[in-house]
């Protein structure tokens, strides 16, 4: 939700992925000009067809393992796709980032420096400041539930948000 945000708040058009017509809901209220349904036979070329061709300049991917060689296909000559979150192994043909020219580019938090840290707190915190980042709240545990917190996480399909551990 914070990436639709935050790519709306710079003029960007925004376009996400959902599985199910209350995410595609949450995803437009959030920042998206278009959702489109990833369990919907025939959404990539839905989404082709909403850039004229062209492709997605960038993609931030949450599920590589699943949609990596999606990507490949969706993503715009020169394009980037960011990897964000995988659950696991996939077997793409390196080909396809090639002949797109395309960068592939993982980034993990937790290997951010201090001051990276600092850049990126004082850029989410001016953005709720300003109004236009408005962090999604989902589930709330408390926090002797942690451990079931992370199952239903791996769990389930889809999110409506963070999900928050109480004291």
């Amino acid at each position: 939700m914070a990436t639709c945000q935050l790519a709306r708040s710079m003029g960007l058009k925004v376009l996400g992925t959902a599985g199910t017509p209350e995410g595609m809901k949450l995803i437009v209220n959030n920042g998206a000009h278009l959702a489109f349904n990833h369990r919907e036979k025939g959404y990539t070329d839905k989404i082709m067809a909403a850039t004229d061709g062209k492709g997605v300049d960038v993609i931030v991917e949450m599920l590589a393992d699943s949609n990596l060689s999606k990507d490949l296909q969706l993503v715009a000559h020169g394009g980037r796709i960011v990897l964000i979150g995988s659950r696991g192994p996939i077997e793409i043909n390196p080909v396809e980032i090639m002949l797109k020219e395309a960068l592939v580019l993982g980034v993990i938090v937790f290997d951010a420096t201090p001051e990276e840290m600092k850049q990126c707190a004082a850029q989410l915190f001016a953005g709720m400041e300003a109004g236009w980042l408005r962090p999604v709240v989902g589930p709330k545990y408390p926090m002797e539930k942690a451990a079931q917190a992370h199952k239903d996480i791996i769990e389930t399909s889809g999110a409506s948000g963070k999900v928050i551990l109480t004291i």
